[in-house]
């Protein structure tokens, strides 16, 4: 199976009174950059990229990076700088991208440019993931939420347009004009890097990626809620002509481990800062579906996609606001010392059969000696066992089993 690390890299130099201050009290859009200090912004930056650095090191065969914007809760507002760095400071890790945010963009073409340039500089390493953005992106970047779907789907078809047909051609579609399309850069991978699609499990998405054969990234779904989704994409799977194993489906798990239960249940606590931010304060619900976002493909089946689902999908978005103990004792985050976390994953992998598993080591405040601590335990103690166990329950990953 395949790893990789994951952290959303915030920054949490602020108070729960400077969010309360903030307009309509949110931690994202329209939280004042006032609050951000750049020289502990630096230092962060640096500490987040030597973790991904050792992370190599330690045997993740991924790393994985994502993008938000006018938010501290994430640092990376521009995911391919970062990507590009590593791509010359390690050197067998794929760069894993879940994902560039397509609808936001108004021009695909300096996007298909950036993540050539990534691929060429890493040796053809380069995961490329692509999102539709929350609502906070197409509201950060003036963009018509009632187009997002539409932006998505173009800017993509464009983008497997540039790195799979020679230009220059022109492209003349809804959403994107260009009348010479011939970018010089392309990617090393051919015809193009792998894509995958994380997401939240909308039904709208995962149709759309069982019908392009994408592996899907669910971002620590429920469990019972990933597995009527992981139905859903099978079923589309076979009416698209194939039958998808363990290396179509990824799962997101947030895991932090230290030498003791104790000391690691101490350390994850910052977990509870991570997406929602200092002071767990909920952002408005308009900002992360203004009206419009949610709009359908006017596929029949969504409707009864979605009826089958039978939990909400959507409840690892903001389990921060749960009690920390009930998250732990669900096991929605694995946290402990390495005999408790590799028992408690083989529960996850068992129920889940993810060929591609996403390790969220750490997050908000956890400090960065402990995130290295936990890094290393994952290298010498977890990693090898996560692996024994994927191979005695066959989980193939894109990369063992062409797709």
């Amino acid at each position: 199976m395949f790893l990789m690390r994951f952290t959303e890299r915030a920054y949490t130099n602020y108070t729960e009174e400077d969010v309360r201050n903030s307009p309509n009290e949110a931690v994202r859009l329209t939280f004042s950059n006032s609050h951000l200090d750049p020289q502990v912004a630096s230092r962060q930056y640096n500490e987040y990229l030597d973790e991904y650095e050792y992370s190599e090191e330690m045997g993740f065969d991924g790393l994985m990076l994502n993008e938000h914007h006018n938010t501290p809760t994430c640092l990376g507002a521009t995911m391919n700088l970062e990507a590009a760095i590593l791509a010359r400071i390690t050197k067998k890790s794929k760069i894993v991208l879940l994902g560039n945010p397509l609808p936001i963009l108004d021009n695909p073409l300096r996007l298909a440019e950036e993540l050539a340039e990534i691929d060429m500089i890493s040796g053809g390493r380069l995961v490329s993931g692509f999102v539709r953005g929350t609502g906070v992106e197409s509201l950060a970047s003036n963009t018509n939420p009632l187009y997002n779907r539409e932006r998505f789907e173009e800017a993509h078809d464009l983008l497997m347009k540039v790195w799979t047909t020679p230009g220059p051609f022109r492209w003349e579609g809804k959403h994107y004009h260009f009348r010479v399309v011939n970018p010089f850069q392309t990617p090393y991978q051919k015809p193009h890097p792998p894509v995958w699609i994380p997401g939240l499990g909308s039904p709208e998405t995962l149709v759309w990626c069982a019908e392009h054969h994408y592996p899907y990234i669910y971002l620590e779904t429920d469990p019972q809620g990933t597995q009527d989704m992981m139905e859903i994409y099978t079923e589309v799977a076979q009416e698209n002509g194939y039958t998808p194993g363990p290396e179509h489906f990824g799962y997101l798990l947030r895991m932090h481990v230290q030498d003791t239960d104790e000391k690691a249940i101490e350390s994850a606590r910052g977990f509870l800062v991570g997406n929602i931010g200092v002071g767990q304060v909920p952002v408005p619900k308009d900002y992360m579906m203004p009206v419009g976002y949610s709009g359908s493909r006017k596929d029949p089946r969504v409707a009864r996609y979605r009826e089958r689902i039978r939990k909400d999908p959507f409840l690892g978005l903001g389990l921060e606001r749960q009690p920390y103990e009930e998250i732990l004792a669900a096991n929605r985050w694995i946290v402990g010392s390495p005999e408790t976390v590799i028992r408690k994953t083989r529960e996850v992998l068992s129920q889940l059969r993810p060929g591609i598993l996403g390790v969220w080591t750490n997050d908000g405040d956890t400090t960065h000696a402990d995130t290295m601590r936990c890094l290393e335990l994952m290298g010498k103690e977890v990693l090898p066992a996560i692996r024994e166990i994927g191979e005695e329950l066959e989980l193939t990953d894109p990369f063992q089993k062409a797709p």
